[in-house]
């Protein structure tokens, strides 16, 4: 590699020209007659929970105004849906995207599918991937939609129809949150409900098959009309022993030995009745002990799964997230993009740095060679 400089000039001016000169020019014609105009539509929304505090700053200034707290794993959940494939599709539905962004009035540089090119829907989300932009703030928890477009009108409509695919996702994200909170208290609901009902009816089967409401006060009814029974003949036996001894032809001592064997059987009755047999009150109190056991105990866990219910449904509505917009979408009124005079002056400068870092090589090279 040798320059040449014939008369000293030749050298220095063909570096100029080239690093400085020729790209200048093309970002003068670039910026100044090729490059569409950009417009920017910018909206500020924060994801909050009522259950969760908020973070410092405007964070929590928004909070403390609204009662509500962050939720910033909703807010990253809504913006990977706004920069997924998912959300594309949403936003070019009847290819309302891909027809704004493919308008024969944007520079073919800037237009997507130029020449019939790079036409498929990848390519369309990588071309979307660069136009709309969702970056949030970790210590706030505030998200800002950047919808880069070439009209004002379109700029404006993309961001709101996307802002409202943000809200939509959080707005599932609860309802599913929900409904699957809720739908487990109501099955253990339905569930206790169905123990309860088959304890019931097997405790009223025992009661009707065996004609016994509660063994237990029923044998303490008997037990007292034993007692009763026992006081009557105890009386009856003094009574007979009395005439018998003084008046030994009394006419009433027949009726009293017929009394005394009506309440012997009616004794003997009883006693059979309360643990006799085997549907006597002791066989049956046992069975009816884990009948009713089992019957006190599916209520109360009817009862629980009740209050759990209503606790699943509280707190569904603690857990519930809400999508509030800061600042609402702006309708631009004037490009912001590209910045044509910064553009032109910015690749005047690096020529300049790179013409002065090729004149010294050039002037080493010289040197060396001769």
């Amino acid at each position: 590699m040798a320059f040449r400089f014939s008369n000293g000039l030749r050298g220095p001016a063909f570096l100029f020209n080239l690093l400085v000169v020729a790209p200048t020019l093309i970002a003068v014609v670039y910026f100044g007659l090729l490059a569409s105009d950009i417009y920017v539509s910018e909206s500020k929304f924060v994801v909050r929970s009522s259950e969760r505090p908020a973070a410092t700053g405007i964070g929590a200034a928004l909070a403390g105004a609204t009662g509500l707290g962050g939720a910033s794993d909703e807010s990253f959940s809504a913006k990977a849906y706004v920069e997924s494939r998912d959300g594309l599709r949403a936003v070019n539905k009847n290819n309302a995207f891909k027809s704004a962004y493919s308008d024969d009035s944007i520079w073919i540089g800037q237009r997507f599918g130029s020449f019939g090119a790079n036409d498929s829907f990848e390519d369309l989300y990588t071309y979307y991937l660069n136009k709309v932009k969702v970056q949030t703030e970790v210590a706030s928890s505030i998200s800002t939609l950047t919808v880069r477009a070439y009209t004002a009108k379109d700029a404006h409509a993309f961001n709101e129809r996307i802002l409202r695919m943000a809200e939509g996702t959080i707005n599932r994200m609860n309802e599913r949150s929900r409904s699957d909170l809720i739908k487990f208290a109501l099955t253990e609901v339905e569930d206790a409900k169905n123990q309860s009902r088959q304890a019931g009816a097997a405790l009223a089967n025992f009661r009707n098959r065996n004609g016994v409401v509660d063994p237990e006060i029923q044998a303490t009814a008997t037990l007292e009309m034993i007692s009763k029974l026992q006081d009557q003949l105890i009386t009856a036996r003094t009574r007979l022993q009395q005439l018998r001894r003084f008046t030994p032809q009394n006419p009433q001592i027949p009726a009293i030995q017929t009394q005394i064997q009506t309440l012997e059987a009616e004794i003997d009755s009883q006693n059979t009745g309360l643990t006799g047999s085997n549907k006597s009150l002791a066989a049956n109190s046992a069975e009816y002990q884990r009948l009713f056991v089992e019957n006190e105990f599916t209520d109360k866990q009817l009862a629980v799964a009740l209050a759990s219910l209503q606790e699943a449904r509280n707190e569904a509505r603690r857990q519930q997230v809400y999508v509030q917009r800061i600042a609402q979408p702006n309708l631009p009124d004037s490009p912001i993009e590209p910045r044509r005079l910064r553009g032109i002056l910015a690749t005047f400068a690096l020529g300049l740095v790179a013409w002065g870092i090729a004149s010294m090589l050039a002037a080493g090279i010289k040197e060396h060679a001769q």
